[in-house]
């Protein structure tokens, strides 16, 4: 019969009793048999105490002998680990049989357990083969609870080990049962006896996550603190609370941690902490910013603990955290937007969620860029986490910082928003959100970057690319694209499309260009001139401008043209044509992985490719936009309109893409639309490039004409003329007669009127043919036909009645008639037409006895100013000064409404460089305006025309030999300005001695003047500022020398405003420039001065003391004014941004056929003779002694109907200036053929050498063939040409100046004033001895007049004097008849 296990375990023990020292061999087979007996005994189970307790001494005796022989052989502390590990085994066992009693003596236990402790150790190793024993042991540690003997033996240090050996073997793969007999063991320690070593000890591997330690150890801590909150929570507490009121005085390492500490804590124990939260408030208001830094970031994370609401349980808490978005510290304010994420996630509803939000806001206004960056990154953040909920003003808010001061913070805007705007439109096409404007504001905000000069990245170079591969994601289709399109571009401002158009037409020019190009390549092969060569090279200087890097770009281009593989050029050729959108993408992605990443030139093949692909709009786009209009998609409301604007936007660059689609478009024409004006403009802009027969669209077009409104006609005029050929002109005269015989009919009068004004543009003979009919109605049954309409009073808003609309539309008709497109020769008369507009200017009807109403005279008094506006683009020389003194008078005008509609048209056409300088004098007339609105937009209007004005003239001046002219000047405004306020009824009487009474009628001179000499306004450009000084002094003194031309009493008035100006300059020139240095000879108008013929009338009338009053009473007024022009921020910066190409004029006025060169005593100033002096960035010469006088005719004075009166002048008064030979006969023309000539450009103004190498007799043409590569046919008649010799060295000297204002124009001379005295040789225009006098010193001159300058003898000495020089223009090729109908041409803007 087999032994029970008691039994052998006391044989065993008796056994290892009776030997003296036992091998390991021995040991480990009799422990092991220990083990496996002891393992197989359980304690008694039985109910009875007395029997239980019999059991136990017997269990107890039979151990016994063991346990003795355990201790005797020392066995606790024995080497080898095979014996410690069975030993443990044995005593773990003998623990739990004699459970509760120890089985050994107290003075044996602590070996007993620092033996276990040893076995708990190696419970990390998991791949050890004894791994399972000692979770064995464990097991029954955990099972029988002996760990707490240790705290009734005083082994505090082996619980404080056991507590740091179980962190640093517990492991995160160990299975869930083992962790749980450590916890055990832990909890049942705290719960007996918890203490502060043993919380230091959880704390401590609480904070180990993510160091050395095993992540398990903190999981551990977290959950022996929830197990045990109670017991460990007066320790807890106190650390934590001891570390936030007073860190330093606390000893214990951990308080570096204690943050960390106590959101974990709070984690996994929240109620534990109700008494320490609030203690952080504190912390958030110390004077220590790394300890507010810590505290913001501890909230922070708080807060965003969903579930726990921490936010809504310590209100003050919160409110301080709030405010600490707005810190005195940046770094406190960055970790406050960077917890205001997570807050804001953890509970978006809640009320502090908007608070924070409200808080966040406001950061987008900190003084630290970091701050706003981080603002803006946090705000798309959270837009993107849940569009829904962000409001749409935060996000709006957020697009802002795309004008931010700073080009990081706009780099950073730009990236995150363009993040949002690819997650929202995702989410639009996933049907999660609806289109909404505020999302949409995005890509408007984006292209207003296309106005920032300080960041490369934003220009128009690279907008282009994220409109293209940026903006929407990557796999977004065309109909969403497009419908965000539509969405967004209802949203622009003219800006918006002016940035645009920009964008868009430089690819327009890049594509045509590489067109070019590749046509060059292939003839290149079979012609490798040097003239192809030129014209390549040519076609990469303009390529490259379109690249971020031009410099880079057109190196790139050279290698490119060089390299052999043709599959390059073929696919770039396919990406020009392709036109539809997926393919286009397709062959792009093709073409990029033919070329690899690995060819040398893949970045810029790639950056090319794009831009020659159609990614930014195609025909598939338009193909959309024409389906959601044919399905009414939208309605009839302002969707549908931004759909047709959209449509017309890209048809005026790329026309070409509404080919395939004609047949949805001529169907969708015919439908009723509200907009269909601007699918007539699209028809007229798409014409020329579309496959459509005329006949499909002439009936629909002829109705419009006669039925539509005339924003329509106007559109279907311009349709018919793009659509017709040159053999179907007769359309027009057919057209013409129907549009007069409808307006005998009284049939829809004002579209009939617009109808016929606009065909007057296209076809100048068809409408010549009807012009005395149409020209007998107009003026027999509008002009002199009286108000039929109930008279009304007029409150500056209200509309006109029926007959003053007739009028203005009839006055617009003959004034269209007079301006037609690509400069057509006019053959009518215009003397009658400015009567007409000098009578409604004056009384607000073109004929006396009408009787009208104030509200109609005046809105017929601004058409007829608008009018003459208009007029001055191309006939300014026939305008007399009467009618543009009451033009210019229009901004003085009684109605607020008009004086703001007439500033705005002269501000718009001056942006346009569409009318002569002279018309801004209108700006300062209404700087003091009794409206503050007009005050502030004249300020502004004439902040942007100086700004402007004066780097345009700076860049004409310096482009032309020695200086240009300084009627380009925009101090020149004030000649103009001084004569319309000495002809001013208003003017101080001749008695006055008031001074404050003459500063209030000279504020307007003395404002221009200040606005002159700003240096703010051209943006510290002091050398624009010093011109300006030089230049208002030279025009005051030469006025001061002059005479009233149109009425000599008014001479006074002249030399009175003339003196003011000059103090005013004195006054406000606070950089010292030397005012002796100013230019000696001005030009004046000869139709508003004259050469002063009485010497008494040079006497100043007014003494100077009181002009000094007179200046400090002014200086005094300005003073109250902060400025008297603003500098304003960013976005009126953006207002006034003009595109490169309008730098210049877009419709320059014709310049000096002729001049008369006059001298005239002076004798004012007394200064340096001759000698150089510098005006900052260029270097000038200023006038000899001799004063010259430079009379202009005008033409005004010259009967009207007098045509040979007026060649007779012409070729009398030509003799000292060059002018365009005649090559009337055909010998003479074909003469020329192989010779060298130099031609007069009228953009710039610059002479370009050539060759003629053909001419045409059919139509007098000659084919002129450039230095530069280029060829032109042009007619020489009509042009400024010289013959030139190849070592003539003038010729490469020769530049004319420009004369920009129309009073300075072919009909017309100058006079010129010298300011300078001591000149003793008077050559006077108006004596008999005039004719003689000037006879000589022409003939004299003639010679240098033909290269295109004279210069004044110096006193006393027969040669002249080297550096005196005024230069006149005496271009020909603006003017096409003697007439004065005049035009200019833009064809030439090539240099030698």
């Amino acid at each position: 019969m087999d032994e029970s296990p008691s039994q052998l375990v006391s044989e065993i023990g008796t056994e290892l009793a009776r030997l003296a020292r036992p091998n390991k061999d021995f040991l480990v087979k009799w422990l092991r048999q220990a083990a496996t007996a002891l393992s197989q005994i359980e304690q008694p189970s039985s109910s009875v105490a007395s029997k239980k307790m019999e059991v136990m001494k017997k269990l107890e005796t039979a151990i016994k002998p063991l346990s003795k022989s355990i201790i005797k052989h020392g066995l606790l502390r024995h080497s080898d680990k095979d014996v410690k590990l069975l030993v443990a085994i044995c005593v773990s066992e003998i623990f739990r049989i004699l459970a509760p009693e120890p089985p050994f003596e107290d003075k044996f236990l602590r070996d007993v357990f620092k033996l276990i402790l040893s076995m708990f150790a190696e419970l990390g190793d998991t791949t050890s083969p004894y791994f399972s024993r000692r979770v064995k042991i464990l097991e029954t540690v955990a099972r029988c609870k002996c760990s707490v003997i240790m705290l009734d033996i005083d082994c505090n240090d082996l619980v404080i080990e056991m507590f740091n050996i179980f962190f640093s073997v517990v492991r995160e793969n160990h299975q869930r049962s083992l962790i749980n007999d450590i916890m055990s063991i832990m909890t049942h320690i705290l719960n007996e006896e918890a203490s502060k070593p043993l919380s230091d000890v959880i704390l401590r591997n609480l904070v180990k996550e993510g160091t050395a330690a095993s992540p398990a150890a903190s999981t551990l801590a977290v959950s022996i603190i929830e197990s045990c909150a109670e017991k460990l929570e007066p320790f807890i507490c106190g650390f934590l609370t001891s570390c936030s009121l007073d860190r330093d005085a606390v000893e214990s390492e951990l308080k570096e941690f204690y943050h960390e500490i106590l959101f974990k804590v709070f984690q996994c124990a929240p109620q534990m902490l109700l008494a320490v939260i609030p203690n952080l408030a504190q912390e958030l208001v110390t004077d220590q910013v790394d300890v507010r830094i810590k505290a913001v970031n501890l909230i922070g994370k708080l807060f965003a603990l969903p579930d726990h609401h921490v936010a809504q349980k310590y209100r003050n808490l919160f409110i301080e955290f709030k405010n600490r978005f707005s810190d005195k510290s940046v770094e406190v304010r960055l970790s406050a937007l960077q917890c205001a994420k997570a807050c804001y996630m953890a509970n978006p509803s809640g009320k502090e969620s908007s608070q924070l939000l409200s808080a966040l806001e406001g950061r987008f206004l900190d003084f630290d860029e970091r701050v706003r960056t981080l603002a803006v990154v946090v705000v798309c953040d959270l837009a993107r986490f849940n569009p829904k909920s962000i409001p749409p003003e935060l996000i709006s808010k957020a697009a802002e910082r795309l004008r931010d001061k700073k080009v990081s913070v706009r780099k950073k805007a730009l990236q995150k928003l363009m993040e949002v705007y690819q997650d929202y439109c995702n989410k639009c096409s996933e049907g999660y959100l609806n289109i909404g404007n505020h999302f949409e504001q995005i890509p408007c905000k984006i292209l207003m970057l296309c106005y920032d000069k300080d960041c490369k990245e934003f220009r128009s170079q690279n907008m282009e690319l994220i409109l293209a591969e940026d903006l929407f994601p990557i796999h977004l289709s065309v109909e969403d694209r497009t419908r965000h399109w539509i969405h967004f571009f209802s949203l622009f401002t003219p800006l918006h499309v002016k940035a645009l158009n920009s964008i868009l037409s430089q690819k327009r020019r890049l594509q045509t260009e590489m067109q070019s190009f590749l046509v060059l390549r292939k003839k290149q092969k079979d012609n490798s001139s040097e003239e192809m060569q030129k014209r390549i090279k040519n076609s990469f200087l303009k390529m490259s401008a379109s690249f971020p890097d031009p410099l880079k770009a057109e190196e790139c281009f050279h290698k490119l043209n060089q390299m052999k593989d043709n599959n390059i050029f073929s696919a770039l050729e396919q990406l020009l044509v392709e036109s539809t959108f997926r393919n286009a993408k397709k062959m792009r992605d093709k073409f990029l992985k033919m070329i690899g990443d690995k060819h040398p030139h893949f970045e810029f093949l790639q950056l090319l490719s794009s831009k020659c692909s159609f990614n930014v709009f195609s025909s598939e786009h338009v193909r959309c936009i024409l389906d959601q209009l044919s399905s009414n998609i939208y309605g009839y409301g302002n969707l549908e309109a931004s759909s047709a604007k959209l449509l017309l936007a890209f048809i005026n660059i790329f026309p070409s893409l509404l080919r395939g689609s004609e047949e949805q478009f001529r169907m969708l024409l015919e439908e009723k639309h509200p907009i269909k004006d601007l699918l007539i403009e699209v028809l007229a802009k798409a014409a020329p490039h579309i496959s459509v027969e005329f006949s499909e669209f002439y009936p629909f077009l002829e109705r419009v004409c006669l039925e539509g409104t005339r924003t329509q006609s106007k559109h279907a005029v311009s349709a018919i003329a793009s659509l017709i050929t040159s053999s179907e002109h007769f359309v027009f005269s057919k057209l013409c007669k129907e549009l007069v015989d409808s307006l005998h009919r009284g049939w829809n009068t004002p579209t009939i009127l617009q109808s016929l004004g606009c065909i007057a543009q296209h076809s100048v003979t068809s409408f010549e043919a009807q012009y005395g009919e149409i020209r007998s109605y107009i003026v027999e049954r509008i002009f002199q036909v009286e108000q039929s309409d109930d008279l009304t009073a007029f409150d500056g808003t209200s509309e006109c009645c029926h007959s003053c609309k007739l009028k203005i539309c009839g006055l617009k008709t003959l004034v269209r008639s007079f301006l037609p497109h690509r400069g057509s020769h006019v053959n009518l008369q215009i003397d009658e037409l400015l009567h007409i507009l000098l009578n409604l200017l004056q009384r607000g009807d073109a004929f006396d006895g009408i009787i009208s109403c104030a509200s109609d005279k005046t809105h017929i008094r601004l058409a007829a100013a608008k009018s003459v506006l208009r007029l001055s683009r191309r006939w300014d020389l026939h305008v007399s000064p009467k009618i543009f003194c009451l033009t210019i008078l229009m901004a003085r005008d009684s109605y607020s409404s008009v004086r703001r509609k007439f500033l705005n048209k002269t501000h718009k056409l001056l942006k346009e460089h569409a009318i002569p300088s002279r018309y801004a004098c209108a700006f300062p007339l209404a700087a003091f305006d009794c409206c503050k609105d007009l005050q502030d937009a004249s300020s502004k209007y004439m902040e942007e025309f100086i700004k402007e004005y004066s780097i345009e003239a700076r860049n004409h001046q310096t482009s032309a030999v020695q200086g240009g002219s300084l009627t380009d000047c925009p101090a020149y405004i004030v000649v103009f300005l001084i004569h319309i306020l000495a002809h001013d009824s208003g003017f101080p009487a001749e008695d006055c001695q008031d001074e404050q009474v003459y500063a209030d009628f000279v504020s307007p001179l003395f404002w221009v003047v200040r606005a002159l000499v700003n240096s703010n306004i051209v943006n510290g450009d002091m050398d624009i500022v010093n011109d300006a000084v030089l230049y208002l002094l030279s025009i005051f003194r030469a006025i001061k020398r002059a005479e009233d031309a149109i009425d000599a009493t008014r001479t006074p008035k002249l030399q009175i405003l003339a003196e003011i100006g000059i103090s005013s300059v004195n006054a406000l020139n606070y950089n010292g420039i030397s005012t002796s240095r100013a230019p000696g000879l001005i030009l004046l108008p000869s139709s508003l001065y004259r050469i002063c013929s009485d010497k008494k009338s040079n006497e100043f009338p007014v003494d100077e003391n009181f002009i000094k009053r007179v200046i400090q009473s002014l200086k005094s007024q300005f003073s109250m004014v902060v400025s008297c022009l603003p500098k304003r921020g960013k976005k009126c910066q953006e207002d006034g941004i003009q595109s490169g190409d309008a730098k210049y004029n877009t419709l320059n006025l014709a310049t000096h056929d002729q001049a008369m060169l006059l001298g005239i005593e002076a004798t004012e100033m007394q200064g340096p003779s001759s000698q150089d002096i510098n005006l900052g960035h260029r270097q000038r010469c200023a006038a000899s002694k001799s004063a010259g006088l430079h009379i202009e005719v005008c033409k005004n004075n010259v009967p009207m109907s007098s045509k040979s009166t007026k060649e007779k002048q012409m070729s009398s008064s030509c003799d000292s200036a060059t002018i365009k030979p005649s090559l009337s006969q055909s010998h003479e023309s074909e003469a020329l053929i192989g010779k060298r000539i130099k031609l007069l450009s009228p953009v710039d103004k610059c002479f370009y050498s050539g060759t003629v190498v053909g001419f045409n007799p059919c139509n007098k043409t000659h084919k002129i063939s450039y230095d530069g590569g280029d060829v032109e046919l042009l007619c020489l008649d009509s042009e400024s040409w010289e013959t030139i010799c190849d070592d003539s060295p003038e010729d490469k000297e020769m530049t004319l100046a420009d004369e920009s204002n129309a009073f300075h124009s072919s009909d017309c001379d100058l006079v010129g004033c010298s300011s300078l005295g001591g000149q003793r040789e008077t050559v006077n225009a108006f004596g008999d001895c005039a004719s003689t006098q000037s006879k000589n010193f022409a003939n004299k001159e003639n010679e240098k007049f033909c290269n295109g300058m004279t210069s004044f003898p110096d006193k006393g000495k027969k040669g002249q004097k080297k550096g005196h020089k005024i230069f006149l223009e005496k271009s020909a090729s603006e003017v096409v008849n003697v007439k004065g109908d005049a035009f200019v041409r833009r064809t030439r803007r090539r240099k030698v």
